[in-house]
């Protein structure tokens, strides 16, 4: 067994160096001061104690070091996942209750087995299965949803709901209840946040700091927000005046965790951890490739499969919940200079000393800064001019995601992601199903063959040659018969078929039938049928089949020199070269 395919670990830590571990060490002290609102706001979010998303932010972090490729990726708490969370939960149990921690944790250990699992299988082309429009769909609508939420902790009022329509109705019937003192501080957050969001690095590259760390400073704003409103609500005392505070979070280092072992549980939260696997992955992957791209690296997606399933193994049975590859916090790693997943678990020592140090102070964070940070954390996740966007490439896309969309934000996020991926693999199978064809004939003077509809080409009423531009299998192969036999009956002078096949990679079981009862009926019909182009995986498969056998015609290695062999132009050029 190679041991560095497991342990990438491995491939890096021998030549681990001084100057590594100090840009490590900085990347680390930068990641660790965004995590730890990050951490509180996402547990806020899933509905769990603070604490659980500090404990999530420690353990996993340390083995996705071992583990994960990325050099840059950091693991924990995010939007979307937190936000699956709650929704697998909340139907089960109430939220912050011991039973609801513990189907959290439940979560993050059976999310981690099923991703391990994948891994080494190497099952990580399932991930293929959901199409970008759908994703971006999914995020969209996620982030909207997240985004309305947090609205009850900015007001100060009760309120909750599944979905956007719930949750815009239980907002409405409550809104008379808003507390002042909490909506002074959520929109004093809120405003400063964006604000430092749009403003601030301008005004640090104009006093003369250097754009990267400009950039960082700009990232890490949201903890000025939690010192200052922390500070705020300690010295005026804000929980007297009805403002929600985070409130005590036990002191110290997370303890070893049992997950449940309840059999119904486990059968109720399948779907739900499967789904939080598969959207993790894809989420935590296309932030690891797009940094990995920057510095010319690359990063395993099969082994990510065993990383992140590792780390949420160690995020459940440390008490924590399910985690992935954050966007912001990686991008922040990134521009901090880490060069290896080391920097990860530097940060897991800082969040590991929060815990121990820092949690007297945390009990006096409003939940209304936690809420604000939240709101503007995944303002960048709404993405709506991808719709018009992709209805102007593609229709069958965008009704795909236009109904992620839609069920995500009038339904629930578990029916809106598995009625996308339904719709993505049911209009692909649409698509394939009547594969584009084309009669193609010869541009004159060339070696070229384009489509008759497109181009002014050279014919022969007897020889027709039909280019396939999709593989053959199941779905389409009886639409391939349909096609070939309406060409037969349009062109009676026909002699020979030449079926062009160079866009096609594949030629199933069911697919090999039809051609053999194309081939079969053609020479009832005085008709030879005649390859043209076929690939070489194709081909191999094709020698061990009656089809070439029993063929009518030729297999030919290229169209021109199908050309030259059955069309009267083509031999008399022959003749002459």
């Amino acid at each position: 067994m190679n041991l560095k395919r497991y342990l990438p670990v491995l491939q890096w830590a021998p030549q681990y160096g001084r100057d590594q571990a100090t840009s490590d060490l900085v990347a680390a002290v930068i990641v660790t001061v965004m995590l730890i609102p990050q951490s509180l706001a996402y547990a806020l979010l899933a509905g769990l104690p603070a604490q659980v998303g500090l404990y999530a932010s420690i353990l996993p972090l340390v083995i996705y070091a071992v583990f994960g490729t990325s050099r840059t990726l950091s693991v924990g708490p995010v939007a979307v996942a937190s936000l699956m969370t709650a929704a697998a939960l909340s139907p089960l149990a109430e939220a912050g209750t011991p039973e609801y921690v513990a189907g959290a944790v439940l979560l993050a250990v059976m999310s981690g087995l099923m991703l391990t699992l994948m891994g080494v299988l190497r099952l990580g082309f399932l991930a293929n299965f959901l199409s970008h429009p759908v994703i971006s769909g999914f995020i969209t609508a996620s982030g909207i949803v997240i985004a309305a939420s947090q609205l009850k902790h900015i007001f100060g009022i009760q309120a909750s709901g599944h979905n956007l329509l719930e949750i815009g109705q239980s907002l409405l019937l409550s809104i008379g209840d808003t507390n002042l003192a909490t909506l002074a501080v959520g929109m004093g957050a809120l405003v400063f946040l964006l604000l430092a969001r749009k403003h601030l690095k301008p005004l640090l590259l104009a006093s003369g700091l250097a754009p990267k760390m400009a950039d960082i400073l700009t990232r890490t704003a949201p903890i000025l927000a939690v010192v200052v409103t922390t500070l705020v609500a300690w010295q005026l005392q804000l929980d007297a005046q009805g403002v929600r505070l985070v409130g005590d979070v036990p002191r110290g280092l997370p303890e070893f965790t049992v997950p449940s072992l309840d059999v119904g549980l486990w059968q109720q939260l399948a779907v739900s951890a499967l789904l939080i696997s598969v959207v993790g992955f894809v989420e935590s992957v296309s932030v690891g490739q797009t940094l990995a791209a920057k510095r010319r690296q690359r990063i395993d997606p099969d082994q990510e499969l065993i990383g992140l399933g590792g780390a949420n193994l160690g995020a459940g049975f440390s008490g924590g919940m399910p985690v992935t590859g954050g966007f912001s916090r990686s991008v922040v790693n990134f521009d901090a200079g880490a060069e290896t997943p080391a920097a990860g678990a530097y940060a897991a020592v800082g969040i590991a000393l929060a815990t121990l140090f820092l949690t007297p102070a945390i009990a006096y964070l409003p939940q209304a800064t936690l809420a604000a940070t939240i709101i503007v954390a995944v303002i960048t996740l709404i993405d709506l001019p991808a719709l018009g966007r992709t209805w102007r490439y593609s229709r069958t896309d965008f009704g795909a995601m236009l109904a992620t969309i839609v069920l995500t934000l009038a339904h629930s996020v578990e029916v809106g992601i598995i009625t996308g991926v339904a719709l993505s693999i049911g209009l692909f199978l649409y698509r394939t199903s009547r594969p584009h064809s084309a009669v193609v004939g010869r541009v004159p003077g060339t070696e070229h063959f384009r489509n008759v509809l497109r181009h002014d080409v050279e014919l022969c009423p007897k020889v027709t040659f039909l280019r396939v531009d999709e593989s053959l299998y199941f779905a389409n192969a009886r639409f391939l018969e349909e096609t070939v036999m309406d060409l037969m009956i349009r062109e009676p002078e026909l002699t020979d078929l030449v079926l062009v096949c160079p866009a096609v990679n594949l030629v199933d079981a069911s697919a090999l039938e039809s051609l053999e009862a194309i081939n079969e009926r053609m020479k009832d019909a005085g008709v030879r049928l005649h390859l043209a182009e076929v690939k070489g995986p194709v081909m191999d498969k094709l020698r061990g089949t009656d089809l070439l056998s029993h063929l009518g015609g030729d297999v030919f290695l290229s169209t021109f020199e199908a050309w030259r062999s059955l069309t009267d132009l083509g031999k008399l050029e022959k003749q002459v070269a």
